[in-house]
């Protein structure tokens, strides 16, 4: 049993969970996802870590109210237990895995997206820990959707700019127009890290790669069971069939192919869709667990 220590709702439809996990905690590192279950009969849910804490043994997961089983998983609260929590699962940032004298040579734009902003964090903090320079775009709805204010402006202070669409706070517009006004002022970045709404991340990418700049997405949005089984996170990178749970959840942005990604996913939400998915792609389907010969 996985004792949650702190839950909270963040705001309408999007709760915070920090949950007793030592051994996961230990492990991870920015960019991996776990696999929740309620309880015994629930539903296995992958949920990206949005934070963790290797001194206390734990680990924060945020989740967006959704369905029948995210709803289960929030109204669980301080003291309750969630059955399983598995992993640290997917591949880490490439920021934590390559040699960290290159990495601190880099300037890093971090784009984040609504439930994006989550997983975007433990990036932004591990950056602000080893001495890697950085500026991170929050974009939202409203200010009333806004999640992870203070966290940000903890650890990225005047490197933190917020955006709403409707312009009910901070600036006015899409993460794409303070990316454009940030890159019109000369400011240089050898990275750019976008994480949120599929939408968001192809207009995202789009701005960064038009500037130069090499550009990583997560593509966690389209994971459903987590372990490659299910075909649900099937996209083509490149001329290459990928599976974002086990081969990502981070991949090129210039070699995603959005638009097939987004037709997948509405086709995948009917059971006469998925059915169609399975035998249209044959063999390539599925992925496995991806540790299978």
């Amino acid at each position: 049993m996985f004792k949650i220590l702190k839950a909270e709702m963040l705001c309408e439809n999007i709760c915070q969970q920090i949950v007793e996990a030592p051994r996961i905690a230990h492990s991870c590192l920015p960019g991996q996802f776990v696999i929740v279950r309620a309880d015994e009969t629930s539903e296995r849910i992958p949920l990206t870590i949005s934070d963790y804490d290797r001194e206390k043994g734990t680990v924060t997961i945020t989740l967006q109210i959704i369905g029948a089983s995210s709803m289960k998983i929030a109204q669980y609260k301080t003291g309750d237990s969630f059955a399983d929590i598995v992993g640290p699962l997917g591949k880490p940032s490439e920021l934590c895995t390559d040699p960290i004298e290159e990495v601190r040579k880099k300037r890093v734009l971090f784009v984040g997206g609504g439930l994006g902003t989550a997983p975007v964090y433990p990036q932004v903090k591990w950056c602000k820990e080893n001495g890697v320079e950085f500026d991170v775009v929050i974009g939202t709805k409203c200010k009333d959707t806004l999640i992870m204010e203070k966290e940000f402006e903890d650890v990225a202070g005047e490197h933190y700019f917020l955006t709403t669409d409707d312009g009910s706070y901070k600036h006015k517009g899409m993460v794409t127009s303070v990316m454009d006004e940030l890159i019109a002022e000369g400011r240089h970045y050898d990275l750019c890290v976008a994480i949120g709404p599929m939408i968001m991340m192809k207009f995202a990418a789009k701005t960064s790669l038009a500037a130069g700049i090499p550009t990583i997405v997560s593509m966690n949005p389209i994971m459903v069971d987590g372990t490659g089984m299910c075909g649900a996170c099937r996209l083509v990178v490149g001329d290459e069939v990928k599976f974002a749970c086990v081969d990502g959840p981070e991949f090129d942005a210039s070699k995603v192919d959005f638009d097939s990604a987004m037709k997948r996913m509405a086709l995948y939400k009917t059971e006469e869709g998925r059915a169609y998915l399975a035998a249209k792609e044959g063999d390539t389907h599925h992925g496995g667990c991806g540790h299978c010969s």
